[in-house]
């Protein structure tokens, strides 16, 4: 048993630096995009900075589109789009193309809600001292938010990672491509067992430093 364990040492070791490579550019993309789609879903809000109720309606219905669909059928009809981008529509650099799709509106909602937790008599102050929206954008809400925001960043990465056992139905590699074809295929339940306690550590150290990360920056 232990045998065949370190016999596929090196495939479990390449498969672990995919997930985190597909992880790591599908949640830089969220951070890049839904970053500012979540604010701009909140400030966008009726009685709000940048009060348009057809931008309000128009990127929520989107967000709310794409978050609908399971992530397994995202991923199968987004094909097309990863071929077009990437060239190919299997391995990790493929796969990162589905999961920046999926986790878009996944972190911009998260943010919106950081954002909704702000305290108006705090916005209402910047707006009697003359501030400009997009100064209370930068200096009000995304420091006041900024906790939020970092469990919002916790919570998408550790949703990534899921999804990412997912793609290796697809061939995009990762430690679901490893687990389906060196555990599922073989029956071996070794090999299903380590990936899921590997999967286990990742999550519980992200989880960690996230906290970590939110108290550090939380001043309140």
């Amino acid at each position: 048993m232990l045998d065949s364990l370190y016999s596929i040492l090196p495939d479990l070791n390449k498969a672990f630096f995919e997930t985190l490579y597909m992880v790591a550019i599908s949640l830089g993309v969220s951070l890049i995009v839904g970053l500012p789609l979540g604010v701009a879903l909140f400030v966008t809000d009726k009685g709000l900075l940048f009060e348009n109720v057809w931008i309000k309606q128009i990127a929520g219905i989107l967000v709310n589109l794409i978050r609908s669909v399971p992530f397994i059928i995202l991923l199968v009809a987004l094909l097309p789009l990863t071929q077009l981008i990437t060239g190919t529509t299997i391995g990790p650099t493929a796969a990162s193309v589905s999961l920046s799709v999926a986790a878009i509106p996944f972190f911009a909602r998260l943010v919106e809600t950081s954002l909704r937790e702000i305290d108006k008599g705090v916005i209402e102050a910047a707006v009697a001292v003359g501030a400009t929206p997009w100064m209370i954008i930068r200096e009000v809400l995304l420091p006041e938010a900024k906790p939020g925001i970092v469990q919002a960043i916790t919570v998408t990465a550790i949703s990534l990672l899921g999804y990412s056992a997912m793609a290796g139905i697809v061939g995009g590699g990762g430690i679901g491509d490893f687990a389906i074809r060196f555990g599922y295929y073989r029956y071996d339940n070794t090999i299903m067992f380590t990936t899921v306690v590997l999967l286990i550590v990742i999550v519980q150290l992200m989880q960690v430093i996230g906290d970590g990360v939110a108290r550090a920056v939380n001043k309140r």
